[in-house]
């Protein structure tokens, strides 16, 4: 089930006797446990009821042993174990081994009244490699029939829940400087949410956040100033430009990122110019069509892009690229001075 499903069922019934909870997304893990303990617990048994335990440190049998016994501290209890993965057996044994463990499935065949068990496994992913190691841990824990799948946002998703967390805080930011965000930060949930309360500190809930507010702010927002040269770049903004750059500069930007990042931007602009797309609305839905997922202000910068540099001014502007980035691969090119005349050359007359 997904979180979502996890936290309406939880508000309707009473807890399982255990649950597994598998995938990197941290953030609604954290959701979901807050949910588990509100729910399970009274709040004076909370301190004495949550139980924490780590299988790298404590064996499953001890932490079944002690889910068995009875507390004297409090009647119900939820017992959070991590690091479900350091149950798998290893080795030759790992070759023959059962699709559960026999003290696990016994348990849950008479488990102990108000105890909830939860086992969280974090450190893989739903793709790639560890994909066949998280089916791994799932068929080992098949005996828990209520399994939590923690996929992590996509950016869609994860803008959705910048700007519905921003709304909660009443933080005031719009949709360019959300997109920023989501895009500093990698569509990480957990760091939007914790980057998003850091930006309500600082500039509190009167005023608008900005640009630079989340450039000095949030970790690796330096990226922000490639996109700030992007932006002003396809605007055809001589000034802007040649600030984002200086910028860059002085972070030690890598610049045939920047370079990179403009060059898609421009090819983007020479699609929608071929479509004869007219403005922002119809460069979104073209590009959905083309299975192209594009977000409302990044349709507006190609839009602002196809303005400032109409007709065979665009085709010039993509050789100016290119001719800006063989120059960045020459044996010891002067990295400014080849960013600082493509600026001038893109923004001139």
């Amino acid at each position: 089930m997904s979180p979502e499903q996890f936290l309406q069922r939880i508000r309707k019934t009473t807890p399982a006797p255990a649950y597994l909870f598998a995938g990197p997304e941290l953030y609604d893990l954290a959701r979901c446990r807050r949910a588990l303990v509100e729910r399970a617990l009274r709040p004076e048994e909370r301190e004495t009821g949550f139980e924490r335990h780590d299988l790298s440190e404590t064996s499953l049998t001890a932490i079944l042993d002690g889910a068995r016994s009875l507390s004297l501290f409090a009647a119900d209890r939820v017992i959070w174990v991590s690091s479900a993965e350091a149950a798998l057996p290893r080795g030759r044994v790992a070759a023959s081994e059962d699709s559960a463990t026999g003290e696990l499935s016994e348990h849950l065949n008479h488990p102990s009244p108000g105890t909830t068990l939860v086992f969280e496994c974090t450190r893989y992913d739903f793709e790639g490699d560890d994909r066949a190691k998280l089916e791994r841990v799932q068929k080992f824990y098949s005996a828990i029939p209520e399994i939590v799948e923690l996929r992590p946002y996509s950016l869609e998703a994860a803008r959705a829940l910048a700007q519905d967390l921003a709304a909660e805080a009443g933080v005031q930011m719009g949709l360019s400087e959300i997109g920023l965000l989501v895009d500093s930060l990698a569509g990480d949930a957990s760091r939007i949410s914790a980057e998003l309360e850091k930006l309500r500190l600082y500039a509190g809930t009167e005023r608008r956040i900005t640009a630079d507010d989340i450039a000095r702010l949030v970790p690796n927002a330096q990226a922000s100033n490639i996109f700030s040269l992007v932006s002003a770049l396809g605007r055809a903004d001589r000034k802007r430009s040649l600030l984002s750059l200086d910028a860059l500069l002085r972070e030690g930007e890598y610049l045939p990122l920047a370079l990179t990042f403009l060059a898609t931007q421009f090819r983007l602009a020479m699609v929608a110019h071929e479509a004869n797309l007219r403005s922002a609305q119809q460069i979104q839905t073209h590009f959905a069509k083309q299975g192209i997922k594009m977000w409302r202000d990044r349709a507006e910068q190609v839009n602002q892009t196809l303005a400032a540099f109409p007709g065979e001014k665009l085709g010039q502007a993509i050789d100016k690229v290119f001719q800006a980035d063989r120059a960045l691969r020459d044996a010891r090119p002067d990295d400014r001075v080849v960013m600082e005349e493509l600026v001038l050359s893109l923004t001139g007359a």
